[in-house]
C-alpha cells in the first residue's frame, strides 16, 4: 500500500482539554497533492484562558455562539474510514479526539491491510517520523522543521489559497495541518522515501519500540 495511494488526513486542534477544541484543519493529500482542505471554528466547552488565547488567539468572541466540535462526527468519522490520520506530535490531537468521541467507527486497519478496527489511530506523526528519521535536526518544532526543509515560502503560498484571512500563521489549525502535510510531501520527493508505504509511515511515527513491533507483527499477518 503505497502512501501515494491512499488519502491522507493531517489534522490540526487548536484549544484543549479545559476550553475544549475551538478550531480545526484537515488538509487530505492524495497522489503526492493537496486533494481537500477544511476548516472552521467551534464553540467553547469550558473557559478559554487568556494564556491560551495569546497562544492560538482565539477567545469567547470569536467562538460565541458557534456549533461545538462535536457535531461533526460523521465528517472526522469518514476521514478515518477513508485513510489514516497524520498530525505533528499527534498525542494532543489524539487526545483531543478521543476527548470527545473515544472511538470512530469501524474503519481499515491501514497498519495492516485487509483488517478492521475501532480506534483512531495509529496516526502518521511529522513530528516523530522526521526527527528519528534525520537525527541531527536541532529541533522537532512544526516551524523549525519547516524552515529547515526549505518550505517557509511554499507553505505561505499554499496558505494564501486555502487557510481563511487572519489564520495563515503558526497555531492556527488549517495552517497547521498544512505546514505538517509539506512536510510529508517533502519527504516523499526524496530519491529514497519515494516508495515508502503506510505501514511503514506509521511504524516509523511511533517512537515506543514495543509500539512499533506491535505494529510491525500486525503487518506480518
Amino acid at each position: 500500500m503505497r502512501w501515494l495511494e491512499t488519502p491522507i488526513h493531517f489534522i490540526d486542534f487548536e484549544g484543549n482539554l479545559t476550553s475544549g477544541i475551538l478550531e480545526y484543519g484537515v488538509i487530505t493529500l492524495r497522489g503526492g497533492e493537496i486533494v481537500e482542505a477544511h476548516t472552521r471554528l467551534c464553540g467553547a466547552m469550558g473557559r478559554i484562558r487568556s494564556s491560551d488565547t495569546a497562544i492560538h488567539g482565539l477567545g469567547p468572541r470569536e467562538v460565541d455562539g458557534l456549533a461545538p466540535f462535536s457535531t461533526d462526527f460523521d465528517r472526522f468519522a469518514r476521514y478515518r474510514e477513508t485513510g489514516p490520520l497524520g498530525a505533528h506530535y499527534a498525542h494532543a490531537e489524539n487526545t483531543l479526539i478521543k476527548s470527545v468521541w473515544p472511538y470512530p467507527r469501524t474503519a481499515p486497519d491501514f497498519a495492516r491491510p485487509g483488517a478492521t478496527q475501532t480506534d483512531w489511530g495509529p496516526w502518521i506523526d511529522t513530528g516523530r517520523l522526521l526527527t528519528q528519521l534525520f537525527p541531527s535536526l536541532p529541533t522537532g518544532k512544526l516551524e523549525d522543521l519547516v524552515a529547515a526543509f526549505g518550505l517557509s515560502g511554499l507553505l505561505d503560498e499554499q496558505a494564501a489559497h486555502c487557510c481563511p484571512a487572519g489564520r495563515r500563521r503558526f497555531h492556527a489549525a488549517l495552517y497547521d495541518a498544512l505546514a505538517a502535510a509539506l512536510l510529508l510531501l517533502a519527504l516523499g520527493n526524496r530519491p529514497e522515501f519515494r516508495d515508502m508505504t503506510i505501514p511503514w509511515l506509521l511504524q516509523a511515527s511511533t517512537a515506543n519500540p514495543e509500539k512499533r513491533a506491535a505494529l510491525q507483527q500486525r503487518e506480518l499477518f
